[in-house]
């Protein structure tokens, strides 16, 4: 009886034990392949339930198949122009061909470490085709970090995708730095870079205010001119005018116009400290001398 009992615990261990090792459930991230004696045998891609053969005959690989995020460390690059760079970047990529993937890297920090040396040497030719301003410039049309980027994202793509069955989804830049012992001189020669622009700025600034102000001069001599022009004429027309009027008023009676006017040259050239010597038939006396009869007997 004991040695019945003893037989089926034992049946009931191997049971279990078959069933734990031939049936898995695969999760909706996941991605997994079946190996028979380590040669891929089958690849699961559906979540669920799933079996396989006990271990050792099948064993099973699972993936994470959702993008990943891999941060390598900062690398110094060469640009276009011989200035060195401190770059960091992260890329982000997936599993897209787990037999490859199994066979090149075997896991993901396998996969890490050639994307790793993937990124480092596209970025490293891509940076050396650009100059510094490409990366750091005033000047928006200078820059070209986004299509820079985008390249090496497609550089990765081809290489990972062809060698290791990854898909290299983004490659992004987090910071730029320069070596700290070149940060001296390259502070310098930016400084210098901004000076030279304000120097420019401000020498334009001073020939467009001499232009604008010799243009202004010219317009407040032309308005100047053509005022005084305007009031000149504008005086003529009224002196001439005045000249009608007095002439019409005064040929009426010639003799008062006469009388008017030597009243006038008395008080021109007449006051309290005056001495005249004029003969003395000379008509300018005649008021004087009169009074007011010369003129009344000339109308009679």
């Amino acid at each position: 009886m004991k040695r019945r009992l003893l037989s089926l615990i034992l049946a009931v261990i191997v049971v279990i034990y078959l069933i734990n090792t031939m049936l898995f459930s695969l999760d909706e991230t996941e991605i997994g392949i079946i190996l028979r004696f380590g040669k891929p045998v089958r690849v699961l891609s559906d979540a669920g339930l799933h079996w396989k053969l006990p271990d050792p005959i099948q064993t099973k690989v699972l993936f994470d198949k959702r993008v990943l995020v891999y941060d390598p460390s900062a690398s110094e690059f060469l640009t276009g122009d011989k200035k060195n760079i401190v770059v960091d970047m992260y890329l982000c990529w997936k599993i897209i061909d787990p037999l490859k993937f199994l066979q090149a890297v075997r896991d993901r920090t396998g996969a890490e470490l050639r994307l790793e040396d993937i990124i480092g040497a596209e970025a490293g030719a891509t940076f050396g085709n650009y100059p510094l301003t490409a990366f750091v410039s005033h000047n928006e049309g200078e820059m070209q970090l986004g299509r820079i980027m985008n390249l090496i994202s497609e550089k990765c793509d081809q290489r990972a995708r062809q060698q290791y069955g990854i898909q290299v989804i983004d490659v992004k830049m987090k910071r730029l730095n320069f070596p700290d012992e070149n940060k001296p001189s390259v502070f310098a020669r930016m400084w210098a870079e901004r000076e030279r622009i304000a120097k420019k700025y401000r020498s334009e600034g001073q020939e467009r205010a001499a232009k604008i102000k010799a243009e202004a001069k010219k317009q407040k001599e032309i308005i100047l001119s053509e005022a005084y022009r305007e009031a000149e004429k504008i005086k003529g027309e009224g002196d001439a005018g005045a000249m009608r009027i007095y002439a019409q008023a005064f040929g009426k009676d010639p003799d008062f116009y006469k009388f008017l006017r030597t009243l006038q040259c008395y008080e021109k050239f007449l006051d309290e400290k005056t001495t005249i010597l004029l003969p003395g038939d000379m008509e300018l006396l005649e008021l004087l001398e009169k009074g007011g009869t010369g003129a009344s007997d000339g109308k009679k």
